[in-house]
């Protein structure tokens, strides 16, 4: 199969321009001016006349069918990649999950049979690491041998998935033999536990105050203290799901002197803030940890994208029904599941937001949904970019059009949307995976079990301070 693209806008990391693109199979075979014109053929021709033609955006942080409190995220490999296609993302990095007591193998495997002739389109896997023990060390090894290179590790959650700074520092002694790389949820876990339980006991026990017992400066503390430990052991780390102008400083510092220190934000802290879990209750469908800040935390936070002191913007999509999971947590915050809901909008709130307020120039933008995800975590120039011989992944979007967000129309299976009746400007009109369109629209063209597993390369790009 044969598709040439024509008369669009080229929109990528290192500049825009105006050019056509011939897809052979799965894979760009050509780039040019004129190409129909100077005797190109194809099966199918999109004429993409008055919008940009822009790399298949990546989700390096996604929750899949997630275990978490008693319940699972909702969106399966099939929905959740299916939604992201919607959104513009043609590649997803989700979480496989070790159990306590069990292996890493044991947890990988599980999630491949999840995704495995499920998703729409390709994925690839991060390794939650419950248990740092000389087993689980060595298993390391081999992971990153097989394509998954990086392991997820915290400093939160006591008792689920906590690990101490011993633990902590001996994976990352391990990364820096096998080229993997550590990726740090950084709350300190221990003292929010305790400010949680004075909250309850003092009768505050509506989802609002999830946020107030997650101080800012837990988070800007664990930063620190996992940036100095990745330091002492010589390796990089990444920050996932950084919320906070005190995590921001603490990855600012470290990489002015030099740390290989990187860092994620996520939608709803550049776009929500505190202000929405409060109304009783329904401040559940806003409880994901870290909390939403304080709505002056964000400016800093677009700053840090600007100035590249956060690399990417990913999402932590991890959905929960507020009726029926969400309402676990009724007369108790600390039970309320956590995680929101977000790998569909993310694209298009992050052009509305960022390009079209001003703040990121489009070439910025792409960087961040799409290139940057793709350098740190092994899938470039595969992913990532508009080249000669990267995969066909690529989204022919309308700068101009506009959407309201509703759970009434997107395609995440959830209840509820974080952002609803919002306006923004953006849409993905023809989505392709590997050469195939999968949407086109507003109408899903792709099939179930389409998307590959994709074996990531180490963490090179990681250790160029």
């Amino acid at each position: 199969m044969r598709t040439l693209i024509s008369n669009g806008t080229i929109v990528t990391a290192e500049g825009s321009s105006t050019a056509d693109v011939l897809i052979d199979g799965e894979r760009i075979a050509q780039i040019g001016s004129g190409l129909a014109a100077a005797g190109v053929t194809a099966d199918e021709t999109i004429d993409a006349t008055g919008r940009w033609l822009i790399p298949g955006a990546i989700d390096v942080h996604t929750h899949m069918e997630l275990p978490f409190g008693g319940t699972f995220a909702k969106d399966t490999f099939e929905s959740g990649t299916r939604a992201a296609a919607f959104g513009g993302t043609t590649t997803i990095v989700d979480f496989a999950v070790q159990s306590r007591g069990k292996s890493l193998r044991e947890g990988l495997d599980a999630w491949h049979a999840k995704a495995e002739g499920n998703a729409v389109a390709d994925y690839g896997f991060h390794m939650i690491m419950s248990d740092v023990n000389d087993d689980t060390l060595a298993e390391m090894d081999g992971l990153v041998a097989e394509g998954v290179p990086d392991f997820k590790l915290f400093t939160a959650y006591p008792g689920v998935f906590y690990s101490d700074d011993g633990a902590i520092f001996r994976a990352m002694q391990r990364t820096a033999k096998n080229g993997g790389l550590i990726m740090m949820h950084a709350e300190n876990g221990m003292a929010i536990d305790v400010v949680a339980a004075d909250e309850v006991a003092a009768g505050h026990t509506d989802p609002y105050y999830h946020g107030v017992a997650r101080y800012p400066i837990f988070e800007g503390e664990a930063t620190n203290r996992v940036i100095r430990l990745a330091e002492a052991a010589g390796v990089p780390v990444y920050i996932v799901h950084l919320s906070a102008r005190d995590a921001l400083n603490a990855v600012r510092d470290a990489r002015d002197h030099g740390s290989m220190a990187f860092a994620e934000t996520c939608p709803q802290y550049l776009f929500l803030s505190i202000e929405d879990m409060k109304g009783g209750f329904n401040g559940a469908k806003f409880v994901c940890s870290p909390p939403l800040r304080p709505a002056d935390h964000q400016a800093e936070l677009w700053q840090g994208l600007v100035k590249d002191d956060l690399q990417l913007v990913s999402t932590d999509h991890c959905p929960f029904d507020f009726e029926g999971q969400k309402d676990l947590g009724k007369g108790d915050f600390r039970k309320v599941p956590n995680g929101l809901p977000g790998v569909e909008d993310r694209v298009d709130l992050l052009y509305d937001g960022g390009v079209v307020a001003g703040r990121i120039t489009r070439e910025r933008w792409v960087e961040i949904i799409a290139t940057a995800p793709a350098k740190l975590f092994g899938m470039f120039p595969r992913k990532g970019t508009i080249a000669v011989g990267s995969d066909a992944d690529l989204v022919v979007y309308d700068p101009t059009a506009t959407r309201t967000i509703s759970a009434k129309t997107h395609h995440m299976d959830v209840d509820y949307s974080c952002y609803e009746g919002r306006q923004v400007r953006g849409r993905s009109d023809v989505v392709l995976s590997r050469g195939s369109v999968i949407v086109r629209d507003g109408e899903f063209t792709g099939k179930k079990g389409h998307g590959q597993f994709l074996k990531r390369a180490a963490a090179d790009h990681a250790r160029i301070s």
